[in-house]
Order: C-alpha cells, then sequence, then structure tokens
C-alpha cells in the first residue's frame, strides 16, 4: 500500500513539471515544408535499402536460432538411428547443432553493419 502511495506521489509530482505545448509557427512551417518534403524524397532509397538489410540480417538470425534443434536431432538420430545407419548424419546434423550459436552470436553482432550496408563474408 505504501509503495503504491509512493509510486502515485512521484508520478503525480513528475507531471505537475511538463512544459506547456506551444503551438508552431504557421509561416516557418510554410516555408520548411518544401525543404522537408525534398529530404524525404532523397532519404527514401536509403530507407528501403536500410529496412531490406535488416529484413535479411533478422532471417539470418531466425535461420541460425532454428539451426539449434539440429543438435538434440542429431544426438537423437545417432543413438535411435544407429541401427538402421543414421549414425553418420546423425554426426552431421549434430555438427551443425554445436556450430550454430556460434554463428548465431556472430550474426547478432554483426547486424548493426549489416543494417548500414557493409557486406561481409559470414
Amino acid at each position: 500500500m505504501i509503495r503504491g502511495l509512493k509510486i502515485l506521489l512521484i508520478s503525480l509530482s513528475l507531471l505537475c513539471f511538463i512544459p506547456p505545448a506551444k503551438a508552431a509557427d504557421p509561416v516557418s512551417m510554410a516555408v520548411l515544408a518544401p525543404a522537408a518534403l525534398r529530404a524525404a524524397q532523397a532519404a527514401t532509397p536509403l530507407v528501403a535499402r536500410i529496412i531490406k538489410n535488416t529484413a535479411t540480417g533478422v532471417f539470418q538470425i531466425g535461420k541460425d536460432t532454428f539451426q539449434i534443434l539440429y543438435l538434440p536431432y542429431g544426438l537423437g538420430k545417432m543413438s535411435i538411428g544407429y541401427p538402421f545407419g543414421g549414425f553418420r548424419s546423425g554426426v552431421v546434423y549434430t555438427i551443425k547443432g554445436c556450430i550454430a550459436p556460434c554463428k548465431l552470436v556472430v550474426h547478432t553482432v554483426l547486424l548493426p553493419l549489416k543494417i548500414i550496408g557493409l557486406e561481409t563474408n559470414f
């Protein structure tokens, strides 16, 4: 009860010091609007490229996340599939599953570089 009262008092005290909103001057808005439109038109291809690079990077991270599941699949295939000739493919899946967390960390760290358009070979 006292904790809730403290939170209420702190939030009310912070709300008391909000500066009043001031309207923008219509003349300056009319003068700056054409410049803002030109800037937006110039930035459109850059934003589209950033969105594309971000989507490919996030897709790559998601793919690495699902490749981590190869580890238990490979271990199960090695143990249960051994009598049926599944040992070799189980080893391959286990190795892929062990490498996947490292790839996930590398791709997550390199995501900001990929967003700005720097291509890496990872």
